[in-house]
């Protein structure tokens, strides 16, 4: 029976796959990273599987494991549904993994994960309500209400990225494509992916992400303009969770989050989308940084 004491999170991505062990308080016991087996499932289950018994070794007590994956269980199939690593689609990972492991598991949305860490111990520690962005390769949300997830009956709480960008320009319909088939999607403008290719549309050259945010540090016009309709984009799309679900907090994770210009860029133009006349919703940087979905698998069972 797993020590309640000890809590392994495992965050599965689509290149790396993290591990932590979190001791009650929710301080660190241990922790390893290895390298993802791209498209290959069988593999990918064989890690998981070995890197849970090896943290397990290190803390020297069985533990609960929590795994925060890209995509999420269908409650109708049981297999994963919505990842982007394609591979884990169609899957039974939970029924696998557990039949592996031989002890009960718990799975939510690498999304999911990452609210629930900045919700239990945070940046939104101690607000009702929590909204956490990761905005990085993809743009997903979680939503965390009075410490506990929200799931929702269909398993896709907080899937903001697939929902259109709100009160779009002219010049901005009808959107790129998005790999759900759709156009125009959230995720097709706030990731880092979507940033560089609104970026090189614009000004021309081959920039990533991470160029065009330590270019606009550096001074450079261009990445300046960039990062502005970046902001822009940003403070509709949340301007419209806002309208929906009012958060106390929203944290923002993943790689475009390290800007730290965007944080009064987005809240000085949210306010002429969202129907109040003030808004009094905090838009903070994750207090967690990259180990906040590893740290919310890790919370995906009680405290007690």
């Amino acid at each position: 029976m797993s020590d309640t004491r000890l809590r392994i999170g495992i965050d599965l991505g689509g290149t790396k796959i993290e591990g932590v062990v979190l001791n009650a308080d929710g301080s660190e016991c241990c922790r390893e990273r290895i390298a993802t087996p791209q498209g290959d499932y069988a593999a990918t289950l064989q890690a998981l599987a070995e890197l849970v018994l090896r943290l397990e070794a290190v803390a020297g007590a069985a533990c609960s494991v929590g795994i925060g994956m890209p995509g999420s269980v269908s409650r109708v199939s049981g297999r994963v549904k919505n990842s982007n690593s394609v591979c884990l689609n169609g899957q039974p990972l939970h029924q696998d993994l557990e039949a592996r492991l031989e002890r009960p598991l718990r799975f939510a949305n690498d999304a999911d994960c990452f609210a629930l860490s900045e919700a239990v111990d945070g940046a939104g520690r101690g607000a009702a309500v929590v909204f956490g962005v990761i905005a990085g390769t993809g743009t997903g949300a979680g939503v965390v209400v009075n410490g506990q997830l929200l799931h929702g009956p269909n398993g896709i709480s907080g899937e903001w990225g697939h929902n259109p960008l709100p009160w779009p320009n002219a010049a901005e319909l009808p959107g790129p494509d998005c790999y759900c088939g759709r156009q125009g999607c959230i995720e097709t403008w706030l990731s880092g992916p979507g940033l560089a290719r609104a970026h090189r549309l614009q000004f021309g050259g081959e920039r990533d992400a991470r160029t065009v945010l330590q270019l606009a540090e550096l001074g450079d016009p261009h990445a300046i303009a960039s990062l502005q309709d970046y902001a822009g984009r940003m403070a509709r799309a949340l301007a419209s969770v806002v309208n929906i679900l009012d958060p106390d907090v929203i944290v923002l994770g993943g790689g475009l989050s390290n800007c730290k210009r965007l944080y009064t860029a987005v809240a000085r133009q949210w306010q002429a989308y969202v129907f109040s006349d003030s808004v009094e919703t905090r838009l903070l940087p994750a207090g967690h940084g990259d180990a906040g979905g590893v740290r919310g698998a890790a919370w995906l069972w009680p405290r007690h």
